[in-house]
């Protein structure tokens, strides 16, 4: 008697766990991310030297609901510095910051990517007044208690953008300008 307590026990635990498991998968839970911190770098390349603009400054937000996750990254072009404050307003102008001071990122992953170590991302990029999108990026990510820290690049180049290469002595810059991410998100706090 004491034995088939204990399997009708046990076996009421095992459906209880599997139903549990089933409306989980079914119904995923929604789940809020905010960006704690990153660092955005664009590199520079030009035949006399190389130039880094960084910004620690980029905002950024994602929601999680039945099972796909949309992100949404913003920061202002004049928060990128490379240490020579001419060079950086020029930047500006040649990007028409005035007139489009955001760079927003937008992508939209499913949710049970978020647990592997490397993740496929298409990017839909605002700069400058045009709209790129960046297919099938890898970025990295590790985890640590709770919080998702993503590394990885992004391709951009001047002519994507359609602006026109600043040049130092009659030499354009190349047209490759690579920004590399790394970014610490949190899950939101209520």
């Amino acid at each position: 008697m004491l034995r088939s307590l204990a399997r009708t026990t046990a076996a009421a635990a095992a459906v209880f766990a599997l139903s549990a498991m089933l409306g989980a998968a079914a119904k995923p839970v929604a789940s809020h991310w905010v960006l704690q911190s990153s660092v955005l770098t664009y590199h520079v390349t030009h035949p006399l030297h190389k130039v880094d603009g960084v910004s620690h400054a980029a905002r950024g937000m994602g929601v999680c609901a039945q099972g796909v996750c949309r992100f949404l990254i913003a920061d202002q072009v004049k928060t990128f510095t490379t240490g020579d404050s001419a060079r950086d307003i020029h930047m500006q102008q040649v990007v028409h910051a005035a007139l489009y001071p955001l760079i927003t990122v937008r992508t939209t992953v499913p949710q049970a990517d978020l647990t592997a170590s490397q993740i496929q991302a298409t990017l839909v990029v605002q700069f400058a007044g045009q709209k790129v999108t960046f297919p099938k990026l890898t970025f990295a990510l590790h985890r640590q208690n709770g919080d998702i820290r993503l590394t990885g690049t992004i391709p951009a180049t001047v002519r994507e953008f359609k602006i026109k290469p600043p040049q130092l002595l009659f030499m354009p810059i190349n047209n490759q300008i690579p920004i590399t991410v790394v970014m610490l998100w949190a899950p939101a706090k209520s």
